[in-house]
This record gives C-alpha cells, structure tokens and sequence, in this order.
C-alpha cells in the first residue's frame, strides 16, 4: 500500500473509482499517485496516494498538451496558418516544403540531430531549435510520422515566437495557468521548488533496456548521445525544471492537467471553453493514419495532441491530450465531457503511459455513464 492515502473528492456515483484507484496504489508499495477528473467544467474525482494533491513532481511529455494548446489558440486566432511553410514564419527552418500542419503532426522527420543532444541541450528550446534547423531529416518529410520525442516542443516553439515574439512559455502562462490558477508549469518557478517531489526510477529493468541507439526510437530519444540523457536526473534538475523545455519538462500536478483540459473543452467558473467548436474540429482530426515509424503504435496522432480515443477505446474517438514518460496520462474528452489526469512519482518498467490507465479511465468512463 502507499505511505498513505490524502484526503480526497468524489462526486456522488464515482465510488468505483476510489476502488480501482486503491486498487492501483495497493499493487505498488509505495507508489505516490494523483487522480483527477472534471466533468462539463466540474470536479468528480480528487484522489491522492503516497503524496498530497498540491504536490509538484515531473510530468515530461504532458508539457506538450500545453505547448499544442497554445498552438490552438493561435490557429483560432488567425495568427498562425497551419498550411503555409514553417519557411514562411522561421526562415532559417532548412526544410522549405514542410508545412506548420506537418510539423505539429510528427511528419518532417526531424526526430533529432547527428551525434545526439547533450543534456544541458535539451533543457533548452531555443538551443534544440537552432540546432534543428539544418538537421538532415530521418525520413522523407510528409511520407511517413514518428514520434518527436525530445523535440516537437522547440519546434513548435520556434515557430510560436517568431511568429508572436514571445515564448510559448509566456503566452502560455498568461492565457492558460494563470488565468485558471493551474498547478502545471513550463518552467518552475523558484517560490514552488518546496512542493517539487523528485521522480523515482522504475523498478527493475528500465523500458529504455535493450533500444538500439542508432534505430529511429533511439535516436528519438537521444540513446545515440555520448552521454545518452538519463530520464531521472533530467527532471530532478534545476536547470531543466526553471527553463521548461516544452517536450520534456512539464511540472505540475493531476489538479493542473485536468483542470487545463476541462478548460479547453468545457470551460471552468463560468468561464466559455478556450476551444471552439471548429478548433476542436480541426485539432481533433486523426493526421497521422498507420504505424507511427518510432514508436510503433498506430493512428498515434492528431493534430500536436495524442490520439487518446484510439488509445483507450472507452473514450470517445475526439479525445485528445498527452501522456508523460513517468506513466502520466492528461486528456479531454470533447463527447462526454470529461477532462483526466494520472500522475504519478516513479517511472513504470514498460514506459510510455502507465498501464493502470486502462483501469482508471474506464473506470471514470463508466461512471460518467450512469450519471448520463
């Protein structure tokens, strides 16, 4: 069992998800885990174990469900055109074919540079970028898609400020966390450094074990370095926790990403949702039909988002977010309303979203269902 269980939420009918929640916490002895969930703009779960709900801790890729979010506003706004160049906004981009919509959606190839990043490299965007911008692709662009691990957040980045002047970090801070008070970061300031939990090793054999280095999932994420970049100590790092880079450095909380979430699609405080209906549209399309050449798995992307409906098909086939290499999972569910978030202290043996998610998100699901 956990060290102990936090005071929680539950709306009347989500009962069964304290359950599987316990369930969960039960089977990892000393696992520090969050679960959170809003439905239509209104809190139903708020679930700790092994730590407190306020808590900080390192959430890696979740970063990009905020980084695309901030792409969304843009592409709502008129500001950014999602079928001109990437050329026609960052001029040094070598690539002078691939288009906005193609770099959002994992296909320009740029998975990562010869001879790899250093870790102090990938803590920062701008760095990433510059050295991207001349990097021979590892496919054809627009013949194929893979995951942008370590890097889809500079590029997206890049484009944001040549395009706004201003840092996504920036524009995501004052039209996003800010505004709605979320407890999730691109970049932690020094004042919430005392809630930060450091993240823990897996236990027993790390996913990463056995990965050719050279192959297209090595390279992605960066086994080709000389010093290949070590996932705990990344985040554990100050550096890389004030700069935020916005593929990997996401901090924060569960009450964060779903609040974030239920507030893309539902709205909070009476506030309208931050996407309409025809951003969602476009931002919700599956861009990326069949294998994704990286990681392997298939239909894995829509617009910047992940395919999370076709990742868990409990959920409605709109729903899009982000998962986290510690084994978090964030999303809305644009159908049934419903915005989650999991996450949790220490890394899982298999990578990628933990596999408890299965468990906790149907259900979440089925109890939504029953409410009607």
């Amino acid at each position: 069992m956990a060290d102990y269980i936090a005071a929680g939420y539950l709306a009347a009918g989500f009962g069964p998800v304290r359950r599987a929640f316990f369930e969960v916490v039960a089977a990892e002895p000393g696992l520090g885990a969050q679960l959170v969930a809003y439905h239509h703009g209104r809190m139903v779960v708020d679930l700790a174990a092994g730590m407190d709900h306020d808590d900080l801790t390192g959430l890696y890729s979740s970063a990009k469900g905020a980084a695309h979010l901030v792409t969304a506003l843009l592409v709502q706004d008129g500001v950014l055109e999602l079928d001109r160049p990437v050329r026609r906004y960052w001029p040094e981009f070598a690539l002078d074919s691939v288009t906005v919509r193609q770099l959002l959606s994992h296909q320009s190839g740029l998975i990562g540079v010869d001879g790899g990043f250093t870790t102090d490299d990938l803590a920062d965007d701008l760095v990433i970028a510059a050295r991207l911008a001349n990097q021979k692709p590892f496919w054809t662009p627009g013949e194929g898609y893979g995951y942008h691990a370590f890097v889809i957040g500079a590029l997206t980045g890049e484009v944001v400020r040549r395009t706004t002047g201003r840092s996504l970090r920036d524009i995501y801070d004052e039209r996003v966390r800010r505004p709605y008070g979320l407890d999730f970061y691109l970049g932690l300031p020094e004042s919430e450094e005392t809630r930060y939990r450091p993240v823990q090793p897996a236990q027993g054999r790390s996913a990463g074990a056995g990965i050719d280095p050279h192959s297209l999932l090595g390279i992605a994420f960066n086994l080709h370095a000389d010093a290949p970049t070590d996932l705990v100590d990344f985040a554990n790092t100050r550096r890389v926790r004030a700069l935020g880079p916005a593929s990997s450095g996401g901090f924060g909380n569960a009450r964060g990403l779903a609040k974030m979430y239920a507030a893309a699609v539902s709205g909070i405080d009476g506030r309208p949702p931050l996407l309409t209906e025809a951003t969602l549209a476009e931002f919700t399309t599956l861009h990326t039909p069949g294998t994704d050449l990286v990681t392997g798995e298939p239909d894995h992307f829509l617009l910047g988002f992940e395919a999370t409906g076709v990742r868990y098909p409990v959920l409605g086939r709109r729903a899009f977010g982000h998962s986290g290499a510690i084994g978090a999972e964030s999303f809305a569910d644009p159908d049934s309303g419903l915005a989650y978030s999991y996450t949790r202290r220490r890394f899982t043996s298999t990578g990628g979203p933990a596999p408890e998610n299965d468990l906790l998100i149907a259900a979440v699901a089925r109890a939504i269902r029953v409410l009607g």
